[in-house]
């Protein structure tokens, strides 16, 4: 496929945070046929510090290609412009049961009660 997939980790800028100007990973959760041919895809970015929250999931080294253990932090879903991907994905998908994860960690965030 020559299109960013669901479940996989790519790096990209992220606009409007003042003063960074590094990579992040994010994770696309956005599905295939959308990603296919929109020129934006969801995300959700992700980060290595590694605080619990009900809205955050952590995903272990190695899961889609990270290199350390990060957290998804769901409440932080956003759309990007797909030249915003700056390279990835870094490896396979996350599995079914971590992307569950996220999509319950994300109706979390957006206030859906979760049983």
């Amino acid at each position: 496929m020559s299109f960013p997939e669901r479940g996989k980790v790519y790096h990209a800028k992220i606009p409007g945070q003042p003063g960074d100007t590094k990579e992040r990973p994010v994770l696309i959760v956005s599905n295939n046929s959308r990603n296919q041919y929109a020129h934006d895809v969801v995300v959700v970015p992700l980060s290595t510090t590694l605080r619990a929250s009900p809205t955050h999931v952590r995903l272990p080294a190695r899961a889609g290609g990270l290199p350390q253990d990060s957290m998804a932090k769901r409440e932080l879903v956003t759309t990007l412009d797909k030249t915003f991907l700056t390279s990835g994905p870094l490896g396979g998908a996350i599995t079914p049961a971590q992307m569950g994860e996220v999509e319950r960690a994300i109706m979390r965030a957006i206030g859906i009660a979760i049983p």
